[in-house]
């Protein structure tokens, strides 16, 4: 009895030390959790001219933007990130129009980089083996960025605030959800929407490629019917031979655009193809942002656009005659950067009567490193219009770092 009744003692002793001990030891843990902060900053220093054929006078914008964040350890798969954004004209050299944020509205070209200090993302994430989850203001930025994207070609990037859920159901397949209630777009926080949107994208990848399927169902929280409902599948990937590598991808997506008076349908169809051959990359491609009898166009809202259809930025909002855009890309390395060279033929998809051909456009891009710590790169854009738009020429020189 006497050594029964020592087990007993022993053993309340031993959990009474292991529950005081518990919140000593989360203490700790939590401790190198925080202890384990890094900050971290971004700077990008950018010159960007433009200038069209109308009445507006040209523009010029000197612009600085800085990030500056800290990143939390992980403490039972939690850890949280907060980060700031602040853009400013450098040098005085402000000579541009941004309309939404009311800066000289009507007088320059527009360059839509706003004067700003905002915070750029800050969330709560918990992650596992196969999975990852972000609560709070966040970047999402899914496949090409062609529908869902950060938009980080601006100084003020597109971030959102909501919940997302990333799951990684096996080696090959890989599930993405979130909901948001927030877009933080490009022209600082008074041009924002509150917003209902889901975002589902579901891939399949082997060895030949990556198969996706995706649902964008857009809301602007205001009250008023605005549904845009986008469907798509994407295939895309590439096979190499001894000497070559080829490229190939196939894409297209249906989409409803509901108001309280209208119904929209419209169509789009992505087909791109190239190789890859002794470092020189070629590529054709087929883009069609189509339209419902010319009274509306394929719409993406929340696309990185300055990627897509030329850099001088004609057809951010598509036409509503939809819109054609053949391409045709080349790039390699050389002189210790990256060229690219681009040309691009725009059309009507369904053409109304003297508005047919929208003209085409040349890009050139260089890119390269400095003392492996800066990136530097010039950028051209020369559009010449036809019955769309007039003719505008943009060029952009930048310097950038991060530590």
């Amino acid at each position: 009895m006497k050594t029964a009744a020592k087990m007993i003692n022993k053993t309340i002793i031993a959990f009474s030390l292991t529950a005081a001990l518990t919140p000593i030891a989360h203490a700790a843990e939590w401790y190198d959790a925080l202890s384990d902060i890094k900050a971290s900053a971004d700077l990008y220093l950018r010159y960007e001219g433009a200038s069209q054929d109308n009445a507006l006078r040209d523009a010029n914008a000197l612009t600085l933007r800085t990030f500056a964040g800290i990143e939390s350890g992980e403490y039972n798969g939690f850890s949280f990130k907060v980060e700031m954004e602040d853009s400013r004209i450098v040098l005085g050299q402000g000579d541009y129009t941004v309309g939404p944020t009311g800066y000289n509205v009507g007088e320059y070209s527009v360059i839509a980089d706003p004067e700003t200090t905002e915070l750029d993302q800050a969330y709560i994430q918990y992650r596992s083996d196969n999975i990852k989850v972000k609560a709070g203001r966040q970047v999402i930025a899914l496949d090409t960025h062609r529908f869902i994207g950060s938009v980080a070609w601006r100084q003020d990037r597109q971030t959102f605030d909501g919940i997302s859920v990333n799951y990684k159901v096996s080696d090959n397949i890989n599930a993405f959800y979130a909901y948001v209630n927030q877009r933080n777009r490009i022209f600082a926080e008074a041009a924002d929407f509150d917003s209902k949107d889901h975002f589902l994208n579901v891939s399949y990848s082997n060895n030949i490629g990556k198969l996706t399927a995706y649902a964008y169902l857009l809301e602007i929280d205001n009250d008023v019917e605005n549904a845009l409902d986008t469907y798509g599948l994407r295939f895309a990937g590439a096979y190499k031979t001894d000497t070559i590598k080829w490229l190939y991808t196939a894409e297209v997506a249906t989409q409803s655009a509901q108001t309280d008076t209208t119904d929209f349908d419209a169509t789009y169809t992505l087909l791109e193809g190239g190789a890859v051959v002794s470092g020189i990359t070629a590529k054709l491609g087929y883009e069609v942002l189509g339209s419902d009898d010319g009274n509306y166009g394929f719409a993406t809202p929340l696309s990185t656009l300055h990627k897509f259809n030329g850099w001088s930025d004609q057809f951010l909002n598509t036409p509503t005659q939809g819109l054609k855009d053949f391409s045709a890309t080349i790039s390699t390395r050389f002189a210790g950067g990256k060229w690219t060279a681009i040309y691009h033929q725009f059309d009507a998809d369904e053409a109304a009567i003297a508005i047919d051909d929208f003209g085409n456009e040349i890009n050139f891009l260089y890119t390269t490193k400095v003392a492996e710590k800066f990136n530097l790169g010039v950028k051209y854009a020369n559009y010449s219009a036809q019955d769309f738009s007039v003719d505008t020429e943009r060029v952009w020189v930048w310097v950038s770092t991060k530590f």
